[in-house]
């Protein structure tokens, strides 16, 4: 199997923090997405997930979203999420969370590093 590897990378602007999520989001980086996305709990910025290059989402990934998305929830912050791949996009409306979660198709977010 030809595993996409992960990365992550946070790019702040006046009024959001878009996260550029790659690869496989799964149990094995599940502490790395962690650490970089819980440190934007408190923030008031809106949270911008960026899914475009995601290739893959196991339920640990979904259950560190969905915590996120409740917590943020809770503390009247904005989450959304853009660019989401099609397979990733169903997985999302058969758990039910784009009920609760934006997902915005718009115009992709560039990364400051051109990547």
């Amino acid at each position: 199997m030809d595993r996409k590897k992960f990365d992550i990378h946070v790019q702040e602007t006046n009024d959001s923090h878009t996260v550029f999520v790659s690869g496989e989001l799964d149990l094995a980086v599940a502490a790395q997405f962690r650490s970089v996305i819980e440190p934007l709990l408190p923030s008031d910025k809106e949270v911008i997930l960026n899914l475009e290059d995601l290739s893959y989402i196991d339920s640990t990934g979904m259950g560190i979203i969905i915590f996120f998305l409740k917590e943020r929830s809770e503390g009247g912050k904005a989450l959304s999420v853009q660019n989401v791949p099609q397979k990733i996009k169903k997985l999302f409306d058969l758990t039910g969370i784009t009920r609760f979660l934006p997902v915005h198709d718009g115009p992709a977010a560039t990364r400051a590093d051109g990547v």
